[in-house]
């Protein structure tokens, strides 16, 4: 009877070590699963970062694309987090702050070291408000996000202004046009999406977009169109 017992007490201090071996597997892999959106936040916050070096340097070629990345990288890391179901309050003041510097800081450098800095005061001032709205932007969205309309974004999202700014840059100096020869359509271009940043203009999500539903053969031609006139 002892005997038996003794084999009891093993088979049970074996599978509650089995237990034990799974549980912590399980925290592990939930670990790793949670790091990765975090590492698309991390990315999307090197690709600003570099951008920033790129436009000290003098590349504005390499600056603009750099900023494009980053808003894939940005694009993906909430949706990482989601189908992960890793979202967390840190993943989104991480991705607050990465948002800040690669499409409130960085685009704002990058105008002024293309095409603002000959302005003088008025081209740093120009830059810096640009800087206010896309940090009061960031702002509100953060502390309006349980109570606005998710059809909506209201003011310009910062990566769209982003998007705008950079693309700006990005064919002008592809066709070779020096950013001081147009420093006051720049200084519109850099005050205008800032002041958009701040606004109460609706603009449409596109969240309750389903790409799963049929799509027109028209609308499936318009998009790779759009790229072709953007590349020519």
């Amino acid at each position: 009877m002892a005997h038996t017992d003794n084999n009891s007490s093993a088979n049970d201090e074996a599978n509650d070590k089995e237990k034990v071996s799974l549980i912590k597997s399980q925290e592990h892999r939930r670990r790793g699963i949670y790091i990765l959106p975090n590492l698309f936040t991390t990315a999307a916050l090197f690709a600003g970062f570099y951008a920033m070096v790129q436009a000290m340097n003098g590349n504005f070629a390499a600056a603009p694309l750099a900023i494009y990345i980053a808003m894939v990288m940005d694009g993906l890391d909430g949706r990482v987090a989601r189908w992960t179901n890793t979202e967390s309050d840190f993943g989104a003041e991480y991705d607050s702050l990465a948002d800040m510097v690669s499409f409130g800081i960085a685009p704002a450098l990058i105008m002024y070291e293309w095409a603002l800095s000959g302005l003088g005061k008025v081209g740093w001032l120009a830059a810096f408000i640009y800087v206010c709205g896309a940090a009061l932007r960031l702002a509100r969205f953060n502390t309006k996000l349980d109570t606005v309309d998710k059809h909506y974004f209201y003011g310009l999202p910062s990566p769209a202004a982003a998007a705008v700014v950079m693309g700006f840059i990005w064919v002008l100096h592809s066709y070779g046009v020096p950013g001081k020869e147009i420093s006051l359509l720049a200084l519109g271009v850099t005050l205008s999406t800032g002041i958009l940043m701040v606004s109460n203009i609706p603009y449409r999500s596109f969240k309750d977009l389903n790409v799963k539903g049929r799509v027109s053969f028209v609308a499936i031609l318009a998009i790779p169109a759009a790229f072709v006139l953007v590349f020519l």
